[in-house]
């Protein structure tokens, strides 16, 4: 199916997007909804990237889907705890992007839940591949990130507890994938953004250390195994980000210091460094 013939739940996709997003004429937000959740879950990369997500971005910065906001959460939610098929978990992470983004006020208790089940998912989920051929972008570490922000930005106090969850991501050992997509520069995004959380106090901004610190408790000398590459990767692109700072904050808080941190993790590596 091409697309210029992508008709899905009777909406046809590329002359929506051609009309720059406008709503389908009679279309109800509710059943646009369970349209795009199925979307967001599709193997198909342009139903599920180009078309899906891009319409629940669209429409979420847009405010159409303000009053679905609590619902969509709970459906990604649902995902993260288990769907069998990898690219639904990953767009499921992005989604909490569009539902977190909204200032609205959603159901009571909601994204405390949807948090655990994120946490719990972002430390465990074990395809971190980049890009398939078949199924396109999937970016486990790369959505998950930005899900991570959202949710700091969603509750403050949750900060110090997102910053130890992506030291955990970079750290986990039980894998033989090795960033390619750049998932070091938006995990160093992340860390840097939850940096700028206020209030974060020096030792909660340095506490996620004693997560790579444990990860390399004993190491020595040999070949670089893939977690260590991404984590090594991880905090080079950390150390440009809290030397140059994000465009829109700047440099945080405590980051002279915690670039001291990274900077004395990275000697392992470059013992020449001064």
């Amino acid at each position: 199916m091409g697309n210029g013939d992508m008709v899905i739940g009777g909406i046809d996709w590329p002359a929506v997007a051609a009309g720059d997003w406008a709503v389908p004429a009679g279309a109800e937000v509710p059943r646009l909804v369970d349209v795009l959740t199925d979307m967001l879950a599709s193997p198909d990369p342009v139903v599920r990237d180009e078309f899906g997500y891009t319409a629940v971005s669209v429409w979420g910065r847009r405010g159409v889907l303000d009053r679905e906001l609590g619902r969509l959460g709970d459906i990604m939610a649902e995902r993260l705890t288990g769907h069998a098929e990898v690219q639904a978990r990953t767009f499921a992470a992005l989604a909490f992007g569009v539902v977190l983004g909204r200032d609205v006020e959603l159901p009571g208790g909601a994204v405390d839940g949807w948090y655990e089940v994120f946490e719990n998912w972002y430390r465990t989920e074990p395809d971190v591949r980049g890009y398939d051929e078949t199924l396109g972008w999937l970016h486990a570490v790369a959505h998950g990130a930005d899900a991570a922000v959202a949710f700091a930005r969603a509750v403050p106090r949750h900060a110090p507890d997102i910053l130890e969850l992506c030291a955990h991501r970079m750290t986990v050992k039980d894998t033989d994938y090795r960033y390619s997509h750049l998932e070091d520069a938006r995990l160093a995004r992340a860390l840097t953004a939850v940096l700028h959380t206020p209030g974060l106090t020096r030792d909660q901004a340095l506490g996620w250390f004693d997560v790579v610190d444990d990860a390399f408790a004993g190491a020595g000398r040999g070949p670089c195994p893939p977690w260590a590459a991404n984590t090594f990767a991880t905090l080079q692109s950390l150390h440009l980000h809290l030397t140059r700072g994000l465009r829109a904050g700047g440099v945080p808080r405590h980051g002279d210091e915690v670039a001291d941190h990274v900077a004395a993790i990275l000697r392992l590596p470059f013992p020449w460094l001064r």
